[in-house]
């Protein structure tokens, strides 16, 4: 049976590790082996994370909305509404760039945090919404059924 779960939330820091929980406990559900748990914990912290500071660097007040579904896989999909040149400018730089830019904290963390997403996810998708201004990062996990 394929479940959808639907979270939305206000772009403050305090609700991604309620994302991360609700995150984790589906991915269980689902069938998300225990060994890559840790893993699916930080991806959705990292791109909610990302997600919840673009919305601040830009004063938007739109929610940040995570999608998980279970039905071949366990796929996570966490869309903000940014400017997609703040989500794609930074990723392009290579990592001794970044190092050497004077970037603020938050342009830094949105920056490297495709980086660290890439290291916890092996089917990482990076694209524009279909509808106006913002980012869907995909994130995707086997799941073993019983």
């Amino acid at each position: 049976m394929m479940a959808t779960v639907r979270l939305s939330f206000s772009p403050a820091p305090v609700h991604v590790r309620t994302a991360r929980l609700v995150g984790v406990a589906v991915a269980r559900r689902a069938g998300v082996a225990e060994e890559l748990l840790d893993e699916v914990r930080l991806a959705i912290g990292e791109a909610c994370t990302r997600a919840v500071t673009l919305h601040r660097q830009y004063g938007l007040t739109d929610l940040v909305t995570v999608e998980m579904s279970d039905s071949d896989s366990y796929t996570v999909r966490v869309i903000d509404h940014a400017p997609i040149e703040a989500s794609v400018g930074l990723a392009k730089l290579p990592p001794d760039e970044l190092a050497a830019e004077s970037l603020t904290d938050d342009a830094l963390t949105t920056g490297v945090g495709f980086a660290l997403l890439a290291g916890f996810v092996d089917d990482l998708q990076v694209r524009p919404v279909d509808d106006g201004p913002g980012t869907e990062v995909r994130m995707v996990w086997p799941v073993t059924r019983r």
